[in-house]
């Protein structure tokens, strides 16, 4: 039950980014009606001619991510600041009936974040140092040795 907690949230957020992602390209889903103010706001994201696809890319991937349960942490981390941005779209922008499913993503995204927090615990070391190993000076060579 307890990975059926986890993995049931999981699959129906990968889903809905896959095929939305997938949209993004195939252009099969269409679009509902929209007050202007958000109108302008997704033209002038499309008129840009990189951000949609990107966006929708992340979207894809990080769809795919969560669907294939691999780098599911990764995957979430991708989504959230898209979901974040979804939500408050639907708050300040297009409110309305849209705006419970954006909660419901939003609150599946911090319910699953919860869920994997345990691989996150280290992004907030509060000071934080490159490993002793990752720097080498230019005339040494691995191990110590002077050239």
């Amino acid at each position: 039950m307890k990975h059926a907690c986890i993995t049931l949230p999981r699959l129906l957020l990968g889903t809905v980014f896959t095929v939305t992602g997938l949209d993004g390209f195939l252009h099969f889903l269409g679009s509902p009606p929209m007050p202007p103010a958000a109108v302008n706001f997704l033209d002038a994201l499309a008129q840009t001619g990189y951000f949609m696809p990107f966006l929708k890319l992340l979207e894809l991937t990080g769809g795919l991510m969560l669907l294939s349960g691999r780098f599911v942490p990764l995957g979430l981390l991708v989504l959230g600041p898209i979901i974040l941005n979804i939500f408050l779209f639907h708050v300040f922008l297009a409110p309305g009936p849209m705006l419970g499913l954006a909660l419901l993503l939003a609150l599946t995204e911090l319910y699953l974040a919860f869920s994997y927090f345990h691989y996150y615990r280290d992004i907030f070391t509060v000071d934080a140092r490159p490993d002793a190993w990752d720097f080498q000076p230019e005339n040494t060579l691995p191990g110590g040795e002077a050239h």
